[in-house]
């Protein structure tokens, strides 16, 4: 159903406004906000993987001088807004690179048991805040094979904007679920029978591709913030810690590459 629309103000896009300000976002798509239940996916790609994924598309908002066509799964019965870039510009606070985003009904988030109960390798995040290096690391996750990611409440949205075009939308199969504040988070890691390590750049820590890992044993990987790590309370709840060693001089890597790395070194063991 296309749509032409040429007023910024137009109530029928009122789902787009102010895409570029993480803290109103952030507060609409809450709980309780005006927008809770929805997300927004940028981008033909992660509009298609949304789609696979089962997730309910409620309307496109597309720049009328896209040369692109519409990924053809997008169902012809959801509302296609179409706006000039000046009007797209004025509503979402963004420039469409990929002219084209959307809003998604959110499905329920599973529990975290549930995702432990099928598991080999987690991850675990304390206080991950920043969109794209959330969104590397669930791409990192997704592709090397861990099992699922678990998140502190502190830890941003998975399903936000800059995260999914970070993570080109692997979100969608990567199991997530939000567990407590750490170390009270780890409870029922513990209890689904996981050995938790924690990656830092300390030097105390053991090299990852050292770790020594019993047949079939489950491990949880608990990554920190970039900057300040894990907080104290959690790390000494850890049962090791590991850290990837370094060369040249370099104290440590973003916290999305040392995922990366991580997640390797863990699946391989």
């Amino acid at each position: 159903m296309k749509v032409s629309i040429t007023d910024p103000a137009d109530p029928r896009i009122v789902d787009y406004i102010g895409l570029r300000d993480h803290q109103l976002r952030r507060q609409r798509e809450s709980p309780g906000g005006d927008l809770a239940g929805v997300f927004i996916a940028e981008g033909g790609l992660v509009v298609e993987r949304a789609l696979d994924a089962g997730f309910k598309l409620k309307s496109l908002l597309i720049d009328a001088t896209r040369g692109e066509p519409i990924p053809s799964a997008v169902p012809r019965d959801v509302p296609h807004y179409f706006a000039g870039p000046a009007v797209v510009q004025e509503v979402t606070g963004i420039h469409l690179h990929r002219g084209l985003i959307a809003v998604f009904y959110r499905k329920p988030l599973p529990y975290a048991d549930g995702i432990l109960a099928r598991a080999r390798r987690v991850a675990v995040l304390e206080n991950v805040t920043n969109p794209t290096n959330l969104g590397v690391i669930v791409r990192s996750a997704a592709g090397l094979g861990m099992d699922g990611l678990l998140l502190d409440p502190r830890s941003c949205d998975p399903l936000y904007r800059r995260a999914l075009r970070a993570g080109m939308g692997e979100a969608f199969q990567l199991p997530h679920a939000r567990v407590n504040v750490l170390p009270a988070g780890l409870d029922p890691v513990r209890r689904h029978g996981f050995r938790v390590v924690a990656l830092t750049p300390g030097l105390s820590a053991t090299p990852i591709d050292e770790l020594v890992v019993e047949d079939e044993e489950k491990i949880a990987l608990v990554l920190g913030a970039e900057g300040p790590g894990i907080t104290q309370e959690t790390k000494s709840a850890i049962d090791e810690h590991v850290s990837i060693p370094m060369r040249n001089g370099v104290d440590s890597l973003n916290v999305g590459v040392a995922a990366g790395v991580a997640f390797f070194a863990l699946t391989h063991l």
